[in-house]
């Protein structure tokens, strides 16, 4: 058992030296630049990523440390399961977030897309919709950033291939994000 817990540890301070800092930068700008402008922030994941998705729009609503300030319009597609099972189970699983972006998304939103292995279909076809639609895609992704990093302009890319400590990886960032999000606007 310790000796699970050490590599955990380890593994993990390892994951920590492969983020990108400058990434994180130019995700915050760009972010920022939408928020000015009245833009919409637009997440999504699935699984794990799903949930990361789902909790860091939250902060960006609720707020991180100043409950009193003016939310950020901020929303996670994955949420609303009525919809996602009846489109997937009707349709297709891997249109559900391109729907809710048609009807929802305006030219010069943002895109959030959390992807361990960068491949998740779903979320390049949200991707490549936004490209089309003037929207701005930022993919926090894992192992060598797969098909989505070639859909965005600002690709967080966490090279391992362990999903454990690229989800950690992503959940930080995104707090991160988040929190330079709150103390700058």
């Amino acid at each position: 058992m310790n000796k699970l817990i050490k590599n955990s540890l380890k593994t993990h301070s390892e994951a920590l030296q492969l983020i990108n800092e400058s990434d994180i930068i130019d995700a915050i700008n760009i972010i920022l630049n939408a928020i000015n402008e009245g833009k919409t922030i637009f997440w999504c994941g699935n699984g794990g990523s799903a949930s990361q998705a789902n909790h860091l729009s939250a902060e960006l609503i609720g707020g991180m440390y100043q409950k009193k300030i003016k939310p950020f319009k901020s929303i996670c597609l994955n949420t609303d399961t009525a919809f996602l099972t009846a489109w997937s189970n009707d349709d297709s699983f891997e249109n559900i977030f391109v729907r809710q972006l048609e009807a929802l998304s305006k030219s010069g939103d943002i895109l959030i897309g959390l992807s361990t292995s960068g491949n998740s279909l779903n979320i390049v076809n949200a991707a490549k919709f936004s490209n089309l639609n003037n929207l701005k895609v930022i993919s926090l992704t894992g192992n060598n950033g797969g098909n989505l990093k070639n859909h965005s302009i600002v690709n967080i890319n966490i090279e391992s291939d362990s999903t454990q400590r690229i989800q950690e990886m992503h959940i930080l960032i995104g707090h991160i994000l988040c929190d330079i999000i709150e103390k700058k606007s």
